[in-house]
């Protein structure tokens, strides 16, 4: 399993637009997320700043990353949040989002 976590801005005139989106997530588009293997996908705000974490549980992050690009109700999902972001400089390997590098994990167990 893979952990991935990465961040964008949102631009605040489109604040209301993508947070009504949000809410009513598209089933199509989360049903491409579930077939590309993402598991635990959860997007957090905090003034202008989107933060997003998921888990993925494939063997082929590349192609899995691609099967939801080639998506059509993605692509079209994008088309409405796209506009509401503003990504940093330095955009990571998923696209627009920049990845964040994991400097520590609490695993389940303590070490021994």
């Amino acid at each position: 399993m893979k952990r991935v976590a990465q961040t964008i801005r949102l631009r605040p005139e489109h604040r209301e637009e993508y947070l009504a989106l949000h809410r009513a997530t598209w089933p199509g588009v989360e049903a491409a997320l579930r077939t590309a293997n993402i598991r635990n996908y959860s997007i957090f705000l905090r003034g202008d700043t989107l933060f997003s974490y998921f888990e993925y549980h494939g063997e082929d992050f590349a192609a899995d990353l691609a099967t939801i690009a080639d998506d059509p109700e993605t692509q079209r999902w994008w088309k409405l949040t796209d506009p509401c972001q503003e990504p940093w400089l330095d955009t990571g390997a998923g696209g627009r989002w920049s990845d964040l590098v994991e400097i520590w994990h609490l695993n389940e167990e303590p070490h021994t």
